[in-house]
């Protein structure tokens, strides 16, 4: 798609399917309507249950006063040498949800993801326990305070989309940040370095709007039935929007407002930001300046990584070894 696609405005996919890249579109295309709950990546219904718009919000309130809370702790102490992006998805979730009772923690763990099936399981057993203590996170608290299995069974699906999906965003955008760039020159600022990992690899590489009759009006090309995929994949790589755009550059950031430059979505369109953008900064930020305090690089010996275009878009494994200090 790189190849064959960068700098078209709107093409198709397939037969129900088209793709656009091109930011005045996009932006016409997101801004025509807001997403429905099957089209919200982090909250589309749970195990049947929908999630209201109000208890999203709500949520993701909790978990902002936790991360909050953790930033406002000093940082724990870490070797963060080895794996990435796992080994920084332990770190934070150490940082922000060490508290919490063990059945919630154990649906940090990425195994879980091997299948839904799996994930429901501990959720099922974790449920059906006596409710034991509170937990130190406002998030666990949602828990604590559900009556019945039914309720403690769905609190606990809410604790996993709202705590894992944000423990592991982070640390795969820090991991994509140094396997970008690292080892970094002093002056360069952590913030412009995610900001250029976010425009090279961005975490929602797609965003899918279903079929919709505002769009066919935006452009013919699109048909009544055609679902829309809106590709910052291709615009943030588009040399219409950005010079030199396959080169890491993260001192172009100095001179561009990541609010407002044309066709770069690593937090979705302004009509509707991801709720989490308020989180994922500081702690990436954090994390990276970790990374640079302890001189860490990818491991010379590491020459390729694998970047599955499944999910969130981010280096497979990248092995984190003492180097040079930044």
């Amino acid at each position: 798609m790189l190849r064959e696609r960068t700098g078209e405005d709107l093409f198709r996919i397939d037969h129900d399917t088209i793709g656009v890249a091109d930011p005045g579109i996009a932006d016409r295309i997101l801004g025509a309507r807001r997403a429905t709950e099957v089209e919200r990546p982090t909250f589309k219904p749970l195990h049947g249950r929908s999630i209201a718009r109000p208890e999203a919000a709500s949520v993701m309130h909790v978990t902002g006063t936790d991360v909050k809370a953790a930033l406002g702790r000093p940082a724990p102490e870490a070797d963060l040498a080895g794996p990435w992006p796992i080994t920084g998805h332990t770190y934070l979730r150490d940082m922000i949800l060490a508290g919490d009772p063990r059945r919630l923690r154990m649906l940090m763990s990425r195994n879980l993801e091997l299948t839904p099936k799996l994930t429901w399981s501990v959720i099922t057993v974790g449920a059906a326990l006596p409710r034991g203590r509170r937990g130190a996170t406002g998030l666990a608290g949602l828990f604590a305070d559900a009556k019945g299995y039914q309720d403690r069974r769905y609190a606990m699906g809410i604790y996993r989309r709202a705590a894992a999906p944000l423990c592991f965003t982070v640390s795969t955008l820090v991991a994509n940040a140094v396997w970008l760039g690292a080892p970094f020159d002093a002056e360069v600022s952590n913030k412009n370095v995610i900001m250029e990992s976010l425009r090279l690899l961005p975490p929602s590489w797609n965003i899918l709007r279903r079929a919709s009759p505002e769009y066919p009006a935006i452009d013919a090309r699109i048909g009544e039935r055609d679902d829309v995929l809106v590709l910052p994949l291709l615009s943030h790589r588009d040399p219409a929007l950005f010079d030199d755009p396959d080169t890491f550059r993260p001192e172009r950031w100095d001179h561009l407002d990541p609010d407002t430059a044309p066709g770069f979505l690593p937090f979705g369109h302004v009509s509707e930001r991801c709720w989490g953008r308020h989180m994922v900064m500081p702690l990436a930020e954090l994390l990276l300046d970790r990374i640079r305090r302890d001189g860490l690089v990818v491991d010379p010996r590491q020459r390729s990584a694998k970047v599955p275009l499944l999910g969130l878009l981010g280096v497979d494994e990248v092995r984190l070894v003492r180097g040079r200090r930044a």
